[in-house]
């Protein structure tokens, strides 16, 4: 899954969501579920196979599961969503610095 051979998970973590589109499919499926399709056309009609590949990313790590009514981010995905919700305070309160670099 990764490629990251460091003992240090934070890494590894990093290197998975540091994936091009994995944190926009994160952050659509924090709202509730999404099917295939839904999801595919909220990330500005990603390729299906980059989805499969990020959705099968996420799965792995127990942060996704399929459901009869979509894609849905498990227990463990919410709480990491939670963090990206405090990350996405924080840049929008820099949000001039950050346009500056």
């Amino acid at each position: 899954m990764s490629e990251n051979k460091s003992a240090r998970p934070i890494m590894v973590l990093l290197d998975i969501l540091g994936k091009r589109w994995t944190l926009r499919i994160m952050w659509e499926l924090r709202n509730g579920p999404f099917t295939f399709r839904a999801l595919q056309e909220s990330c500005d009609m990603l390729s299906p196979t980059t989805l499969n590949n990020r959705l099968n990313d996420l799965k792995k790590l127990e942060i996704i599961d399929h459901q009869p009514d979509g894609y849905q981010l498990t227990v463990k995905g919410l709480e990491l969503a939670k963090i990206m919700i405090g990350l996405t305070k924080w840049a929008d309160k820099e949000a001039t610095l950050l346009a500056r670099s």
